[in-house]
């Protein structure tokens, strides 16, 4: 698991039914490619956040791949709409197999 790994999420806490909402994501992550190597020579290991997902009320929303290129800590915004009161879940998997997920409910209003 990587160190100080910490996902952060805007997300609007009430919407209006079939309103469009921007989410906003961000995770805290070093992100190394596998290509750099240490003071000793030795190659860095790769360690990545592999995959991003946001479903709501279990549908799927967005699903990312992600490639050793992208930057560290990435941070996504997209816009959804809100058919109905529920919860968005977002889930972040690592190379290593761990997994960090956020979820915000989201009322009518």
């Amino acid at each position: 698991m990587a160190d100080n790994v910490k996902p952060r999420v805007k997300a609007p806490r009430k919407a209006s039914a079939g309103e469009t909402v921007t989410i906003k994501t961000l995770i805290s992550h070093p992100m190394e490619s596998g290509q750099r190597k240490d003071a000793d020579g030795n190659t860095i290991p790769r360690s990545i956040i592999n995959r991003f997902t946001c479903e709501f009320n279990g549908e799927t929303v967005v699903d990312v791949t992600m490639e050793p290129a992208i930057s560290t800590n990435p941070y996504f915004e997209f816009e959804a709409v809100i058919p109905d009161a529920g919860d968005m879940v977002f889930t972040w998997y690592d190379d290593d197999g761990s997994v960090y997920e956020e979820t915000k409910s989201i009322a009518l209003g």
